[in-house]
């Protein structure tokens, strides 16, 4: 009997040691200019660990589903984990959103909020920092390393070299941004209204971004470490709309507080889990 309680409580003590691993939801902001904005996230209890950042797409809530899911997620795998608030009330030219990014992740400025997140208590940015984002976001995650050597490999979301009448070759193909593309995993739907809204042109433009062709008919091109890009197919999403913004019900004009279930919660390669889990082979635990 002594040694059937000795081991429940070494079982309790277990449990007990899993639900109080992590410190919870934390909140803090940085500095851009003469502007201060908010960070969000969520943290471990104790040791030292490598950070994710995570950046919204024009005129949305920094902390939306889309972001936190993202955030909870790398939360569980071991990452000081944040949404990052930015201007994002309107898109640009490169020079415009390069402003943004170098402000989110100057590693040179102690007010940055990369800086602020790697001076926290759990953080180790020496373990490496990895970024996601979407649409305006993208461009941000992608560009992030011109500014913070420590970033280790970026995942977009809607990210192109075009949107609309924004030509962005200068800031989104290899050699014009700092990181390899062999560290860059983008992820596009194939009614992508923004580089011209057909399968096409959103090949042409993730072919772009990414560096890498596999065929005028390919839905993937990656290499055998992961990086690459991958269109959606219509079919796939819930809605049956891999525009813009196929991560949530409904599209860009969806509610933010809805997203795609197969986006959040499945186990396709286009899913927010399989792109987070590539993430996580950058850094060291």
């Amino acid at each position: 009997m002594h040694s059937r309680l000795i081991r429940i409580a070494a079982i309790a003590t277990a449990l007990l040691g899993t639900a109080t691993a992590w410190a919870g939801n934390f909140t803090s902001s940085y500095s851009a200019g003469l502007s201060t904005y908010s960070i969000k996230g969520t943290e471990p209890a104790s040791g030292k660990h490598p950070v994710f950042i995570y950046t919204v797409g024009t005129t949305e809530n920094y902390d939306n589903a889309q972001a936190m899911g993202a955030v909870a997620e790398m939360a569980a795998k071991g990452f000081v984990a944040a949404a990052v608030q930015y201007d994002s009330s309107l898109f640009g030219t490169c020079s415009q959103i390069l402003s943004k990014a170098r402000y989110i992740y100057n590693s040179g400025s102690t007010t940055s909020a990369v800086s602020k997140l790697c001076a926290r208590a759990t953080a180790d940015c020496s373990k490496g920092v990895v970024v996601a984002g979407f649409s305006q976001g993208s461009v941000i995650a992608i560009n992030a390393k011109n500014y913070d050597s420590r970033v280790r490999a970026a995942y977009g979301m809607g990210a192109h070299t075009l949107y609309t009448t924004y030509v962005m070759n200068s800031c989104m193909t290899p050699g014009n941004y700092t990181i390899s593309k062999d560290n860059v995993r983008i992820v596009n739907g194939q009614s992508d209204i923004f580089p011209g809204g057909t399968a096409t042109v959103v090949r042409s433009s993730s072919e772009n971004v990414a560096g890498r062709s596999c065929g005028a008919l390919a839905y993937e091109c990656l290499a055998t470490n992961g990086a690459g890009w991958i269109m959606i197919r219509d079919s796939a999403v819930g809605d049956g709309s891999a525009d813009h913004c196929y991560q949530r019900v409904g599209g860009c004009l969806g509610l933010q507080s809805t997203t795609d279930n197969t986006w959040r919660n499945g186990s396709t390669n286009w899913g927010l889990k399989a792109n987070l889990t590539w993430l996580n082979g950058f850094v060291t635990h």
